[in-house]
């Protein structure tokens, strides 16, 4: 086995046993409530046995026999949940702990293995400012392993992001609702038109990943800084205080413009920096929508 393959595995491995813990012990449940609820379809009745919750009880049917019968609820339809991940030049920034990349990498095999726990089906559209690559839904741990295979190694052939268009192909591949977790920095040209359509036929949620050190700049004196997506270098003077201020007030302005895109278009988000663990803010979106079911 090549050196890299024998790399590669390990790699995999190492995320499959975390991540694999991680949505056995904390988020499997958290999923199910958030995702599936009790939206389950009834199918028959039966006779109540001791143990059955109260609120199953079919009361016409019990009057009718003057015993108690339940009703019996298929497991909710399975889902089909849709990763698309961004896997443009940006995400390759990460001056705290980790990068972008590898972090969004983690949260997909998270979401992976809490997907087919609750055994639904999983997908992936790999995108930069094309659609790079698309894993149609399928079920199983090898499955699995294959996406996270494919997170850990894929090399994009395009550097720029355009989330409006993975939003398109999204909606156009996809013909059966399900859930989609839209990961990325969202530093991209508009999309709001694509995010409405496509959380009407779906339920999409937006993970968004950032790094500290795009919001704020430390004083480091005259600093060279390289655009990813473009490769274009500016020198820019981290000592000003002016400076460092604007740049500030921009990252500001332009993350509640974010927040008011997703807030109009009714999609959940929540935001991930490269300084912090993933666990906290994705329970709290769990939490948060299970308790609105």
């Amino acid at each position: 086995m090549a050196r890299d393959t024998k790399e590669l595995l390990k790699k995999v491995r190492k995320i499959e046993i975390k991540t694999r813990g991680l949505s056995n012990h904390l988020f499997s449940g958290e999923y199910h409530s958030a995702f599936k609820g009790r939206g389950m379809a009834f199918s028959e009745v039966r006779e109540y046995q001791v143990g059955d919750e109260i609120r199953t009880i079919d009361w016409n049917v019990t009057a009718r026999f003057n015993h108690p019968y339940v009703k019996v609820f298929d497991e909710e339809r399975e889902l089909t949940v849709m990763l698309l991940m961004d896997v443009s030049a940006s995400e390759n920034f990460g001056t705290i702990n980790q990068q972008k990349q590898d972090m969004a990498t983690e949260l997909c095999a998270v979401l992976a293995f809490s997907a087919i726990q609750n055994n639904d089906k999983v997908g992936v559209i790999f995108f930069s400012d094309k659609i790079e690559k698309f894993i149609p839904p399928k079920k199983g741990r090898s499955h699995i392993l294959m996406i996270i295979r494919e997170l850990i190694d894929f090399k994009p052939q395009n550097t720029g992001t355009n989330v409006a268009g993975a939003l398109k192909y999204f909606t156009s591949a996809i013909k059966k609702k399900c859930t989609a977790f839209i990961i990325s920095d969202f530093m991209s040209p508009e999309f709001e038109t694509e995010l409405k359509i496509a959380n009407k036929k779906h339920d999409v949620i937006a993970l968004r990943i950032y790094d500290r050190h795009e919001e704020e700049f430390p004083d480091l004196g005259l600093i060279p800084t390289r655009d990813e997506e473009t490769g274009e270098i500016q020198w820019i003077n981290t000592g000003s205080k002016k400076v460092r201020n604007a740049f500030k007030t921009a990252a500001l302005a332009r993350n509640g413009i974010l927040s008011n895109t997703f807030k109009k278009s009714g999609v959940d988000f929540t935001s991930i920096g490269t300084h912090e663990t993933y666990i906290k803010p994705l329970m709290t979106l769990f939490k948060k929508r299970g308790s609105r079911k």
